[in-house]
Parts: structure tokens; sequence; C-alpha cells
């Protein structure tokens, strides 16, 4: 273990981006619950801050107040838990794009997209579940607006909330329950997560970008002690001393402004975190529609975008592995990272996603971006839903055509070579530019690339595998042919092989060394032995 190579490239820290603002959340937290009281009871406040002392508060308030203005250091690290928490998702979104456009989710990697798809979500649910413990009134309207998310829930709706809210909302349960679920239930489910992740990382070795030295059967880079080991310490410590720096300098979520929730009052302008925001975004852009059927009213303005949207969302991320694996069913093994330029069909459908999720995030603070820049609300929120419609397919066909661009690009330099910078001048005025080849490393990065063509369907083939070859021709056909010798295709194909692995655990086991004579020697005396005593 000490002597497992990890690739060296600055994307690979995501990841690690990740794993360490999760340990700056965990201490940090500790230190936090340690002074915070659960309770929605009520209790006369008597603490630092003269503008509410005498009001009476919730415990959860109160003791978030105590924490902000009375314990030694606490609002420094209820700053930093906040700060991390935001790293902490933002790094695992950004490592998910990362594995999504180069292709570092492929065959054996798909259990470990699913595990990540899976800890955004719990992410998600830890960074909600915290933001509502305070009990001030943002986190109070984040819970008016969940209560309305599972009221619309069709036929199960108020089941749902008079579960989780004991009663009639707010009640007093729920920021007991979501405590748990904050500092319990979802850190238990992210650490073993994170550790069945990491497991699956050594035990499947890192992917890694081709290059000199670097195959499908191969890992180039350093060793885990001392080298790795040392840049990921340094890591650490500087995520730690940024979210500290953060907490010194920048304020975040200062409850004691925003006053102690009631359930008849709302702020204006009030903003979730933006890890939720998209699902609000959603809620404002949905027109209000709502049906009666059996006497039952399905209010699609809130199912649709809050309930609906987020499952088909999340659905297409666990699915996504699946789907190309079934438009591309080779047996063989991807341990080489794709450029995105390569797969121009998969690089314009996470744009197009991504164009669709900023669109939603935008559309979730209207309300400000219309009151900041003087505009109608109404007129940005049709904007907003034409834009909601229109830019995911415009991003598609633009991505689409601009990685093909650049792989004409990458035509032209591997037949031209790169210009010098040095032009000519003949006698009769014309002018001649120079220019030099390519360098061989990064012809190789150019060449190597994973280009299947599948077959197209047999006769007679049934309607599934006639659809999958119509579905591969289409996701794999848009691409451009680069020139290479015929040693270099060879070179290009050696590169790419997949890796042999013995099929039956017999042919797992190392084979044992050839008996010597001295060892049959032995074993004929035991064996002669035996026969004497009657074994």
């Amino acid at each position: 273990m000490l002597r497992k190579v990890f690739p060296d490239h600055w994307s690979f820290l995501l990841g690690e981006l990740a794993l360490y603002s999760f340990v700056v959340l965990l201490l940090t937290g500790v230190y936090l619950t340690l002074f915070f009281q659960p309770s929605m009871s009520e209790v006369v406040y008597d603490g630092s801050y003269l503008p509410l002392r005498g009001v009476r508060l919730s415990e959860a308030y109160t003791s978030t107040l105590r924490i902000s203005f009375d314990v030694r250091g606490g609002l420094m690290v209820r700053q930093v838990h906040h700060w991390s928490a935001l790293l902490f998702v933002s790094a695992i979104g950004v490592h998910l794009l990362r594995v999504f456009f180069t292709g570092a989710f492929r065959r054996p990697r798909e259990l470990n997209w699913v595990i990540g798809v899976t800890l955004f979500s719990l992410a998600l649910l830890e960074g909600f579940s915290g933001y509502s413990l305070p009990d001030d009134t943002l986190s109070g309207t984040g819970l008016r607006i969940a209560e309305g998310v599972l009221l619309s829930v069709p036929l199960l709706g108020t089941y749902l909330t008079f579960f989780a809210f004991g009663g009639e909302f707010p009640g007093h349960v729920i920021v007991p329950r979501l405590f748990t679920v904050h500092i319990l239930l979802v850190p238990g489910l992210l650490l073993a997560l994170i550790g069945a992740h990491l497991t699956l990382v050594v035990v499947l070795k890192h992917t890694q970008w081709a290059g000199p030295g670097r195959t499908n059967r191969n890992v180039v880079g350093m060793p885990f002690f001392p080298q790795f080991m040392a840049r990921s310490a340094g890591l650490m410590f500087t995520v730690g001393g940024v979210m500290a720096l953060s907490a010194f300098l920048a304020e975040i979520n200062p409850i004691w402004r925003y006053g102690a929730y009631r359930p008849d009052t709302a702020g204006a302008g009030a903003q979730p975190d933006w890890y939720i925001g998209f699902i609000e975004g959603a809620l404002r852009l949905m027109p209000a529609v709502e049906t009666r059927v059996l006497g039952h009213t399905l209010s699609w303005n809130v199912l649709l975008p809050a309930v609906v949207l987020p499952g088909l969302m999340f659905a297409l991320l666990y699915a996504y592995p699946f789907v190309e694996r079934w438009l591309d069913p080779g047996p063989d093994e991807h341990h080489l990272c794709d450029r995105p330029r390569n797969k121009p069909t998969r690089t314009a459908l996470g744009v197009a996603g991504v164009a669709f999720y900023a669109v939603l995030l935008i559309a979730g603070g209207n309300d400000v971006i219309a009151f900041e820049f003087g505009v109608s609300v109404d007129a940005l929120t049709n904007v907003l839903r034409a834009a909601l419609v229109v830019l995911p397919p415009v991003s598609f066909v633009l991505t689409r055509r601009l990685c093909l661009a650049l792989q004409a690009r990458d035509r032209s330099r591997l037949l031209n070579g790169d210009e010098t910078g040095r032009i000519d001048q003949s006698l009769d005025g014309g002018f001649e530019g120079h220019h030099r080849p390519v360098r061989p490393a990064e012809r190789q990065v150019m060449l190597v690339r994973d280009a299947p063509t599948p077959p197209p369907a047999p006769a007679g083939a049934s309607r599934r595998e006639r659809a999958r070859a119509a579905a591969s021709s289409w996701f794999y056909r848009d691409r451009v042919e680069l020139p290479a010798t015929e040693g270099e295709s060879e070179q290009v194909a050696a590169v790419l092989a997949a890796p042999q692995h013995p099929r039956t655990p017999a042919e797992r086991m190392p084979r044992r060394p050839a008996a010597g004579p001295f060892r049959r020697l032995l074993r004929w005396i035991t064996r002669r032995r035996g026969r004497g005593t009657g074994r």
C-alpha cells in the first residue's frame, strides 16, 4: 500500500478537497454539538446580544446565539463549519463533473459512480438539515417550503407532513429529529460510503491521462509514501487554513439579524444555500397549476418542480454509466481518461445539463436580481422560463460543434505542425509561414483516444437491438479522423489494449515453485514415516 502509485494531475485533487473539507466539518461539528441544544421549548434569552435580551426564544435559537456571542471561538467555529459545508458540496459536484466529462465512470467503475452520486445526494440532505437547526427566520422559511413539498405528494402528503413534524407545522419535534439526522444518521452513511469509495479507488486503481509511458494496463505517478502523502497532507492543512481565513474575513449566516422564526413571518429576499437553490428556482418558474381528482387536489406547481424534477435528475445521474455501457457493450476496461473533445456527444449532454441547472439556480434568486437591476420580476421570470427550454438544446449543439472544431484543429496540427511565428517574404512579394512538427509526447496525447465503431444491427434483429444500434450510431458517429502512420496506429492500439485478468480464482493464485531435491527428499521421508505409524 505504501508503494501504491497515484497519478499526478491537478484535477485528481478535487476528490481530496471534498475529503478534507469533510474532515473539517467533522471536527467543527463535534465542537458545536457540545453547546447546541436541539429543543424547540421556549426560554427567556438573557445572553450578550442586547436586542434580543428578555425575549422568549426557542432553546435551539438561544443556544446558537450563545455559541456565537458567549462561547470562546464559537462564532469562528460556526462560520468555519458553514464555509466547509459549502466547499464540501461544491467539491463533490465538481468532482462528479470531472468524472463525467473524462469518462472515469466507465467499466469497471460504475459502482463508484453510484456511490459518488449517493454521496452528493446525502451531502444535500446533510446541508439542509444543518441549515434548518438554528430555528431562525431563514431556516424556518426553508422548513415551511419543505412542508409544502411534502403536502404536494398525492394521497400521502398529509401523513408524511404529520410524521415529519409530529403534528401541525411547525410542531415541537422537527429540530430534535433533524439534529439526529444531521449528527448521527447522515454522517454515518457518509463515512461508510467514503470508505467504500476510497477502497474501490485502491482496488480498481486510479484513472490517468494519456501520455508517454501510460497505458490502459499501468499507472504512472508518484508513490503513496512519502510523495503523495506529503502533498495530500499539505492540501489538508491548506483547506483548513483557507476555511479559517474565510471565517475571519467573510460573515456568513448571521442568524441574530434574521430573528427567531415565527410561522406568520418571512423575510424578503431570503435565499437558501446554493445547492438547494435549484429547487427553489424550479418552484418559482413553474406556473400555478392545480387539478381536482376524486376530491383530491394535485398541486402540479409544487409536485413537478420539487419532487418529480429532482427525482428525474438523480435518476438520470444514476443511470447514465449503464446507458453508455448499453450503447457500447464491449467487455474492455477503461483506465485512461477521455479528452472531452473526443466524446462530443457526452460533453454536449453534460454542458446542456449544467446549463439547465444554472438557469434553475439563477431563477432561485429572481426577486433579488430584479430588485438589484431594476427590472420586473414577472418579465425576468418569463425570460428564465424561455431560457430553461431554449438554452439546454442550444448549449448541446454549440458544445458538440466546438468539440468537433477542436478535433479538426488537432488534425490540422498533426498534418501541418505548429506555427513557429516566422514568416518569409519572397522576391516577388509572397509570404510563407514556417511550421515545426508537434512534439512526440503531445502527438501521442492527441492520437490516443477511445473511438469505438459499434456495428449496425444485423438483419432480423429485435426491436431492442435496432434501437440500441441507432442510439449508438447517434452517440459515436460525430468525430474527425486523425492522421496516423501505421506504426502510430499500432502503438495506439497497444496503449488502449485492455488488461488481462485471470478467469478463475485458481488462476489468480500464484504458482508454487517446483520442489527442489531437498524438498522432495523431505516429502518422501514424511510419507515413509506415515506408513510406518499407520497414519
